[in-house]
């Protein structure tokens, strides 16, 4: 999965145990102006540094997986989390249009009009 959007916060580096770190950032993601959504994604291990050439601000593109699991706490009590584990993580060109922006659809052929066009037989079966 993908997601582009803009660089709201990054966090420092969590060491959760001697072979495990973590790193999370925020991403404000806007589908819809009005309502932007601020989506948390996590980086794991080796991956943790590769939200650091990214500014505060940029608009980026992240690559990422959706995890899920199951925890029952020692009362019994069953609780589902959701992670957003990002592998890779890059800048938005400055080139990509905005949705505002888009050139506009190709015609389709059944709009086409063949009114004008010769009248060949050069069918080639």
């Amino acid at each position: 999965m993908q997601i582009q959007g803009k660089l709201i916060e990054k966090f420092d580096i969590k060491q959760v145990s001697d072979t495990f770190k973590v790193r999370e950032f925020v991403v404000e993601y806007a589908d819809n102006p009005l309502y932007p959504q601020f989506i948390s994604f996590q980086l794991t291990q080796d991956r943790c540094g590769l939200i650091e050439p990214m500014s505060q601000g940029a608009m980026i593109q992240v690559e990422f997986n959706l995890r899920g699991r199951k925890w029952t706490s020692p009362q019994g009590d069953v609780k589902y989390f959701n992670t957003l584990e990002a592998w890779r993580i890059s800048p938005v060109s400055e080139q990509v249009a905005s949705p505002g922006q888009m050139p506009p659809p190709p015609v389709p052929p059944e709009a086409m009009d063949v009114t004008n066009m010769p009248d060949s037989d050069d069918l080639p079966f």
